[in-house]
This record gives C-alpha cells, structure tokens and sequence, in this order.
C-alpha cells in the first residue's frame, strides 16, 4: 500500500521476549497466552506470514491485522484483509493498523508492527447503524 505512514515495527520488544524467554526470566506459559479470540481470528482470519514460530518451531506464523481510528465508527477495531485495508485506504482520512503474529499451536503471539493508512482528508465517523441487539436488547 503506497499511503503506509508512520509505521512502527516492534521487532526489538520482540526479540527481547524472545531472550527473556531463552535465559529462562519468563516460562513459555508467560509469553504463549493468546486470547482464545485472537486465536479463532487467527485460524479463520489470518494470512500465513511465511514465518516459523520462534517458540515452539512447529507452524507457521498468522498476520491478523486491526483497523482502529474515530472516523470508522462502530467499525474500529476489527479485523481486516490486504484487499480491505487499500479500500479503506482511499475511503478514510486516517486510521492506524495494528498487525499481530499468532502460533495456533502454542498460542504466542506478539505486535509485530503498525502503521497508519487513509488520504489525509479528515472524515467524520459514519452514523451507527442499529443492530439486532440494538432493536431486541440481546
């Protein structure tokens, strides 16, 4: 995406859990803790990264990027694909993206970077839409 700006890349916190976790200053059970959320979005929704996990070095790694911003409304924070963030890109003025590695075999997973996408051309947030639980209270 040409319009990536500010971008973060946490590989150093990374590797510093990594090396904690090697000199034994934390147990895998401390680093291996993903939300069972984060997990099902990973299986279902994440894009394989080309990338061995450094824990337990038996899967390959998952992308799941979120889209968090004020002008996506009741959209912030959720899941979205390559093809939907460079819609979303020429859409709004700015949102940022946060991209996490996920194991679905032992559960590590860290922000590995973020970045901010959009035109630059402030928006206001679309009206929320009602939803069932908003009719029948569920």
């Amino acid at each position: 995406m040409s319009s990536r700006r500010s971008v973060i890349d946490y590989a150093l916190a990374r590797r510093a859990t990594l090396e904690s976790l090697l000199a034994g200053g934390a147990y895998a059970s401390d680093v291996c803790d993903a939300d069972p959320y984060l997990l099902r979005a990973a299986r279902y929704h994440g894009v394989p990264s080309g990338r061995e996990c450094p824990v337990c070095r038996r899967t390959e790694l998952r992308d799941v990027a979120y889209a968090f911003g004020d002008e996506l409304g009741q959209y912030s924070g959720r899941i979205r694909s390559e093809p939907e963030l460079a819609e979303m890109a020429g859409e709004h003025g700015e949102f940022r993206v946060y991209v996490v590695e996920v194991c679905l075999d032992c559960s590590w997973n860290h922000l590995t970077t973020s970045y901010v996408l959009g035109d630059g051309v402030p928006r206001r947030a679309p009206r929320r839409q009602r939803t069932v639980e908003d009719i029948y209270g569920r």
